[in-house]
């Protein structure tokens, strides 16, 4: 699935009482995109079924504003659900609006995925990985819930 198919907009980065927001609209083959998110069954998954990562391309420190994939996959088989390019000045400003609305509480947000603007699935989430351009974690960027062990 091409990465083009998708549009990537961020609800909630402003507002530390928000519930921070990520919408993923998808513009390809109908069908292709429930496909992926279908199990063996034919239903959709649940949000304990996938997982959302961003993987850098080039190194934080040393590029303005570097490149990166945001991708989901479906937890159990490890496959690509979808992946985007986006940039860290996208990504990482939410990732740190969804742990500043959180208060005493574990960090959460929300992913919302559309095909052409009509939605398919909604999940709440409360873990959102982040990775260097050679695949280490960079925990201090991502948000994971306490208690999880990596």
């Amino acid at each position: 699935m091409r990465r083009d198919y998708f549009e990537l907009t961020v609800e909630g980065v402003d507002d530390a009482r928000a519930t921070p927001l990520v919408r993923i609209d998808f513009r390809g083959p109908e069908g292709l995109l429930r496909n992926r998110l279908s199990d063996s069954d034919g239903d959709l998954l649940d949000a304990s079924d996938i997982d959302v990562a961003y993987r850098l391309r080039e190194p934080l420190a040393e590029a303005d504003d570097p490149d990166g994939v945001v991708a989901v996959t479906n937890r159990y088989t490890g496959d690509f659900v979808l992946e985007l390019n986006e940039t860290a000045t996208d990504v990482l400003p939410f990732i740190h609006a969804a742990r500043d609305s959180a208060g005493d509480e574990d960090a959460h947000y929300r992913v919302e995925i559309d095909v052409e603007g009509d939605r398919l699935v909604a999940y709440d989430k409360d873990t959102f990985l982040v990775y260097d351009h050679e695949g280490n974690l960079l925990r201090n960027e991502s948000l994971i819930p306490s208690g999880v062990e990596l």
